[in-house]
Formats: structure tokens, C-alpha cells, sequence
């Protein structure tokens, strides 16, 4: 076991109450029969690596390195169309160009924190997430939400936790996986596995390398699992907090 294996271990704290088990039926289907995988990686900060040391520390990078370790007989490639202060209707209007035009087989949607903050609107969010939901849903790519993440300092927002329903009920009305962030940040924080300079950044809002490392350990186990059956290496790690 490597270090960084050892290091991953922690990133599977809370891992059996806060499972993520997508359906990809279109990947696991074009994996079979090309032996390839495209999954472009749509979002705003946290998808473009900001809080990162470098590029190949963000979350989509180690994610394909992830990826191509653990299938290593299949080409993969995920594409970071992640920007930096985009709400969900800027990255709607790039979906043609940025996702579908890519062909990809899975896209990982990391979206609303800014919409929280800005305070777009509950119901005109829940609207943009329907349209970018059914865009991908007509072109035929498997779709993931990437639930906000854990803020220390949550209280900024008053309407966090609101803007965080909008898009967990969207999603669930159109049978869209999610992918747990916040829970799993949450668990982190209560670990003690983890300093706090560890899970985010300065300025109490952009993750870092560590962060982003096991956010990807934790997506691709999530992948690798719906598309082979595997179970997440070191699943025994993966204990429930108290």
C-alpha cells in the first residue's frame, strides 16, 4: 500500500451512511463495447481547481488518474469545463458546446453554490436545473449533480440549505444520481482526520488538495463500482461517524 493509499483511506470516512451509487447505464454500456470513457466535468470553482496547487490537483485530473488506474486496459478521459464564478444558467448555455459536442458518456453537473449566494431565486434555479437535466437526458449522457459542499461558515448564506433542496428535489424528480458532497465534507469535518486548512481554503469557501484528492477518490469509487461491480478499494474504511 502506498502512501497516497494510505492517505485515501480517510477519504471513505462516513462512506456507508452517505453511499454514492450512481446508474450509468450509457457508460457501462459504451465502456463494454469501445472499451473507452469520456466524462466532462461541468461546473463553476470547484470544477476548474480553484484553491488547487496546480491544475493536476484538481478534482477532474485526479479523477482521471483514478479512473485510469483502477481500469487500466480502458481509455479514459475527462474533460474540465469547470468556471469560476458561474451560476447554473451560465453553464446552461454552454452545455451545447462544452458537453454534448464532446460526446461524452457521463457529465458530473457541480452547480448552485454561487446561485446561493447571489440569491437568484429558488424557483427560476429549479427551472435551469430542469432544462440543463433534460438537455443531457435528450442526448443521451448519464448524468451526476454534485450536492453543494460543507462551508464551516454556512450561516454567510441564510439560504444555503434552501438553494441545497432546490437542487437535490430537482434532481430527484428526474431520476438524476447524486453525488453526496456535503454530507461528506460534514463527515470529514467530524473525523478528526482531517485540519481544518485540509477540507478548505482561507477563505472559508474554495476547497484544497487534500479536499479535492478525496472528493475524486470518492467519485470514481462511485463510478468504478456502477460500471464493474467492484466494491470501493479499502471498503473497510468506510465506517459510519458517531
Amino acid at each position: 500500500m502506498t502512501l497516497a493509499d494510505k492517505s485515501d483511506l480517510r477519504c471513505r470516512f462516513g462512506a456507508a451512511q452517505q453511499p454514492f451509487q450512481p446508474m450509468l447505464p450509457v457508460a457501462a454500456r459504451t465502456l463494454r463495447d469501445t472499451g473507452a470513457l469520456t466524462i466532462v466535468a461541468l461546473g463553476s470553482s470547484t470544477t476548474e481547481g480553484s484553491g488547487a496547487s496546480s491544475n493536476d490537483k484538481s478534482y477532474p485530473a485526479v479523477l482521471e488518474a483514478e479512473l485510469k488506474r483502477r481500469l487500466p486496459d480502458r481509455e479514459i478521459k475527462v474533460v474540465n469545463k469547470g468556471v469560476g464564478g458561474q451560476s447554473a444558467y451560465d453553464m446552461l448555455l454552454r452545455m451545447e458546446a462544452d458537453v454534448i459536442e464532446a460526446k461524452p458518456s457521463i457529465v458530473i453537473w457541480q452547480t448552485v453554490v454561487n446561485d446561493a449566494i447571489r440569491h437568484v431565486g429558488e424557483e427560476k434555479l429549479a427551472k435551469i436545473l430542469t432544462k440543463g437535466i433534460r438537455k443531457m437526458q435528450d442526448a443521451g449522457i448519464d448524468m451526476v449533480m454534485m450536492d453543494l459542499q460543507w462551508l464551516p461558515r454556512e450561516d454567510r448564506y441564510p439560504k444555503y440549505d434552501d438553494y441545497r433542496k432546490v437542487l437535490m428535489r430537482t434532481a430527484d424528480e428526474h431520476g438524476v444520481s447524486i453525488f453526496p458532497r456535503y454530507a461528506m465534507m460534514k463527515n470529514w469535518a467530524r473525523s478528526k482526520q482531517f485540519t481544518d486548512a485540509e477540507l478548505v481554503g482561507m477563505d472559508g469557501l474554495h476547497m484544497v488538495d487534500a479536499s479535492y484528492r478525496c472528493l475524486a477518490v470518492r467519485v470514481a469509487d462511485g463510478i468504478v463500482s456502477a460500471l464493474t461491480g467492484a466494491k470501493p478499494e479499502f471498503a473497510e474504511a468506510a465506517k459510519p461517524s458517531n
